[in-house]
């Protein structure tokens, strides 16, 4: 729901753009430019009755309504970008006239083929996109820790972040990311954070825990907060995870006493405890492994000698060309990482944040085969 609302001017904007630029294209004929332009009115409008009705439209009306606004905004990201990289080349040929004698004398016949092949592909793009979401993969990824004084020598670990259940990941792909996690036989599972998008009731009506306590690893489910858990009923949402396994807010456990779980709030709480507060009194020459959603706190998890932090949060991006964004704003935003005795995963999520759509980046499930040595 925050993504409808907050697209307002994207939607606007883009579809104004759009139907700008793609109507020279368009037969000149009442019979082809009157539809064409009918098209974008009544995305407008379908959006806008949305927009100022959304509290009191049923989920029946407001969550297709949703769908449909949501994927044409998607779609209108990559027409506008196709759009500008033509306005480019277009500019480009004033100055250095580089365009073949052919696309000049043809000028309109390429524009309409052009026209037909970027909707085409802007259809096909979306279908990729949303089946990613819809067919998260298995990602392994093999590492190796300090042994310490632990009496372990491996440990798999099953890692889900960013479920975000909520009006769009609902119940049947829930229940597909469990089987896909079952079917590796961790011997533990981690839900790093954002397992709800906004609000608890689409996971509490649909019984979505029941699904969750499915997971299958003898040393338990854990799950930490996220953002995400932090927006709306925030007592309700911890009351939920709470029955769906074992909900670590700034809290230590040792599983089977081989190796330390640290689970720390989110760092949207102002009043998380430090990292040196949770480990204070505890058995550090065992393998330490910390649960923290966002990918801020490297540098702590360094100077205290943390063994493996795992994160989620960034998406890698959810939609290209942000991947390359994230790579700015964070120290890693993605994949494995290691810098002096800490090694870190950041996963991509499992599920996503708005609509149902991966560009260039991959929904994941992390299975972590940790070696002691």
């Amino acid at each position: 729901m925050k993504v409808f609302i907050q697209s307002i001017y994207g939607q606007l904007l883009l579809t104004a753009y759009i139907a700008w630029r793609g109507y020279p294209a368009v037969p000149h004929r009442r019979s082809w430019r009157i539809p064409y332009l009918l098209f974008f009115i009544l995305e407008v409008s379908i959006f806008l009755f949305g927009y100022f009705f959304r509290n009191d439209l049923p989920d029946s009306i407001m969550l297709p309504l949703m769908m449909l606004c949501n994927t044409w905004y998607i779609a209108s990201l990559y027409l506008t970008i196709g759009l500008l990289v033509l306005e480019v080349l277009r500019l480009s040929d004033r100055f250095f006239h580089w365009f073949p004698i052919y696309i000049i004398r043809y000028k309109m016949a390429v524009a309409r083929v052009l026209f037909v092949l970027f909707i085409v592909g802007d259809v096909l793009l979306m279908v990729h996109a949303y089946r990613t979401v819809m067919n998260p993969v298995v990602r392994h990824v093999y590492l190796t820790l300090p042994k310490g004084s632990s009496t372990r020598d491996s440990l798999r670990i099953a890692m889900m972040s960013d479920l975000h259940i909520g009006e769009v990941i609902r119940k049947p792909l829930v229940q597909k990311q469990v089987a896909l996690c079952n079917a590796e036989h961790p011997d533990i599972v981690v839900l790093v954070g954002d397992i709800m998008d906004y609000e608890s009731r689409w996971a509490e009506n649909a019984h979505i825990e029941d699904d969750l306590r499915s997971l299958q690893a003898p040393l338990g489910t854990y799950i930490v907060n996220g953002n995400h858990e932090y927006r709306a009923n925030i007592h309700a949402k911890r009351h939920w995870l709470r029955k769906a396994g074992t909900l670590l807010m700034d809290s230590v456990v040792s599983p089977d006493s081989t190796f330390l779980l640290i689970g720390r709030d989110d760092f949207t709480n102002p009043r998380r405890k430090p990292l040196h507060d949770l480990i204070l009194g505890k058995d550090t020459t065992l393998p330490t492994i910390v649960l923290d959603h966002q990918p801020w706190s490297f540098a702590e998890m360094r100077m205290l000698g943390i063994d493996l932090g795992l994160h989620g949060h960034t998406h890698n991006g959810q939609l290209w060309p942000y991947p390359l964004v994230m790579k700015f704003i964070y120290e890693c935003p993605y994949g494995y990482y290691r810098r002096g005795p800490t090694q870190h995963y950041i996963s991509s999520g499992v599920g996503c944040a708005g609509p149902p759509y991966r560009v260039g980046t991959l929904s994941e499930i992390v299975i972590l085969h940790v070696k002691f040595e």
